[in-house]
Order: structure tokens, then sequence, then C-alpha cells
């Protein structure tokens, strides 16, 4: 029996992850749960899967759902709480689903416990790259996608020569106003920009989706999991999002992983890795399905795509600035404090503001987050 940890477990990935795991009970034991605001869904899920530790966002939570906690189900808060959901409680498998850079140290600490990883924190090797992927090569430990886009190409290179590999194609959707020019998004509302055409995800990705900025986090994920450089990732636009992404090799041979708009595919892909079991997603059908249409990225009318490849070519801290930028300009957007064009202003105003320093240790990734959040919070058009 695998003994998994859920790190963001009442997210939409986390939720998702906690659905595919009660559909074969006999195969998993959940060893912990961390949320951050979302008590009384924790504390649903704690009575569902009876797990040994929870762990919430603060201390004022944690008093307010100790008694609602079933027998037995130790419970602790914020960052040391999250890091020992991560590495303290036992768990072979924890599943990182936590939004933001707050899952770096989480993610270090559980591949520091030799835990396989689960990765939907993309943040975390957007901003520490060089230092997760190396101490997971030290610790013996497997880093496995659950992002659809990095499933499918990690499905993609499954018994392949990684020298054959020519470029990858991350596919995009186009987010929630794909079809609509520049100028139509001067006054979009947050309520517009939540309304995914496929997917349902949490805001803060949804709005990233809209940005393209989510597909720049990805870019650079992609470049940390599977060694390639940027001019060897394209991104594509995918209205569909049936075909998740693709890998072209040398030989012009070009494979790709297809399915329905489901996250509970890579999840469950990831957490019985290298099997595959029955899936309680729906089946694709092409011929329902009828044509695919792919277009090429117009960096241009998405300019916070372009912004993550610049960021992902100077390395060092610029990553981090972006996406520590990125974060802080969202929560103003879905506060309405700021205008859906201004989400790219702020990242680049930072971006332009900042000087990257290589080879960042923890220490330095944490000031220039703590930096970028403060330039974000205080831009003003």
């Amino acid at each position: 029996m695998k003994k998994v940890a859920v790190l963001g477990s009442t997210g939409s990935i986390g939720t998702q992850t906690l659905d595919v795991i009660s559909r074969e009970p006999e195969r998993y034991e959940v060893a912990s749960l961390a949320a951050g605001t979302n008590a009384d869904l924790l504390v649903r899920q704690a009575h569902a899967f009876r797990p040994k530790l929870v762990s919430v966002g603060s201390r004022e939570l944690a008093d307010r759902i100790r008694a609602e906690l079933p027998p037995g189900t130790r419970l602790v808060y914020g960052d040391e709480g999250l890091i020992e959901a991560a590495a303290g409680a036992d768990a072979d498998y924890v599943v990182c689903a936590v939004m933001g850079s707050v899952g770096l140290r989480s993610t270090l600490a559980a591949i520091d416990a030799g835990a396989t990883i689960g990765l939907a924190n993309k943040e975390t090797l957007v901003t520490a790259g060089h230092l997760v992927m190396k101490r997971a090569a030290d610790k013996g430990v497997a880093l496995l996608p659950i992002d659809s886009e990095h499933s499918a190409i990690f499905q993609c290179l499954n018994g392949e020569d990684k020298r054959a590999v020519k470029r990858l194609l991350v596919t995009a959707s186009g987010g929630s106003f794909r079809d609509r020019t520049r100028e139509e998004l001067a006054n979009v509302t947050v309520e517009e920009a939540l309304r995914h055409p496929n997917w349902s995800m949490g805001a803060k990705i949804t709005i990233d989706s809209a940005t393209m900025a989510n597909k720049g986090l990805e870019v650079m994920e992609a470049h940390w999991l599977f060694g390639l450089p940027y001019d060897r990732i394209d991104v594509v636009l995918h209205p569909e999002s049936i075909v998740h992404s693709m890998v072209e090799f040398h030989d012009t041979s070009v494979m790709a992983q297809l399915g329905n708009p489901d996250m509970r595919v890579p999840i469950q892909y990831a957490l019985t890795y290298p099997e595959r079991r029955p899936s309680p997603a729906s089946p694709l059908d092409l011929l329902q399905a009828g044509s695919l249409h792919f277009r090429p990225m117009d960096f241009e009318r998405y300019p916070c795509l372009r912004l993550a490849y610049e960021a992902g070519r100077a390395g060092g801290t610029a990553p981090t600035v972006f996406n520590a930028a990125n974060e802080v300009a969202v929560a103003r957007f879905l506060r309405g404090e700021i205008p859906f064009l201004a989400i790219e202003s702020i990242i680049a105003s930072a971006l332009a503001r900042h000087e990257p320093l290589q080879e960042p240790d923890l220490a330095t990734i944490t000031a220039a987050d703590d930096w970028a959040r403060r330039e974000a919070e205080t831009f003003r058009n």
C-alpha cells in the first residue's frame, strides 16, 4: 500500500488527487493532508481519509478546527507545519500541489525524506530548479510530473533516447480570452477571466492561463524536468486541449499524448507509474472531437509568455522575480485593484529593475522573491 501525503489537498489538484485515491482505497493510505485557508474542507477530508497528520496555514485556523478533527489526528500549522506534512508523516509519495513559491521548502523536505515526488507545483522548479533537480539526483528521488503538459512529454519520452529529441511542443489552450484582441482586453472583468473554456482549475491558474503566464511557467519547468534549452521548447496554441503536448525527434517523427481535458488522468499516471490503471475520466472519441486546430504563438498578443522566456534565458533569480511579481499581480487583479493588462506591466517592471544573480542559494532566492513581491505590490501605472 502506497502512503501518500497531499500538500494543497483542498485545491483543484489536491481534491482530484483524493478523488483518484478514493476509487482504489486498497492501494493507498493517506499519510498527511495540508491546506492553507480552506479549513472546513480539510476537516471533511480528514474524516474521509483519516490521515495521521494534517496541517493548516495559521495557528488561528488550527485552534478553530482542533476539536473537529478525528481522534488521533495530529494537527500542525504554518510553514513548518507544511514541511512536517511533507516529510514527517512517513509518506513514501508526496503530491506537491500547493500554489506558488511556498511549495519550495516543503518539496525539498520531502526529497530529503526520500519520498517520490508527484509535482504539480511548477513554481518550485521555476524558482529553484537547479537546487531541486540536484537534490533529487543526490537522493535518488524520482520527480514525476502531474501537470498535463509535462505528463504528456514524460509519456512521449518513455523508452526513448533523449539524445534523439529535437524539440518539445507544449500546447496551450489560449485561456479565457484566446479569441479577443489586445484592445478588447482593456476592461475585462475578473468574472470573465475566470471562465476557462476547457479546464476546471483554481482562480490563480485560470488567470495565468488567460495571460499565458502559466504557459511561461510551464516552459521553465520543462527546461528543468527534461534538460533542454529554451530554444528547443516551443509553445503551440491548441484550443481544444486534446493534444496535451508533443515531442519532435530528429528523424522528424512527432509523438503526442491525447485525451479529454481531465486532470485525474495525469494525476493517476503519476501515482501509479509505470503502471496504467483504469481511469475515471471519459475516453477520448476522436470521431466525436472532429477537427483539431493548431496556431503559432503570438508573443505580442501574449507578452507574459515572452517575458517568461526572457526570464528563463536570463536564469539565476530572474525566474523567481517573474513568478513572485506574477503572483502578486494576479492577486491584485482578483481583488479588483488593477486592470487585467496591468499584470504584464507589473511583471515587466519588476524584471527590468532586477539584476539576476546566478546560481542562487535558498536565502538568495527568498530575498529575490521578497523584493519582487514588494515591487509588484507598490507598482502603479
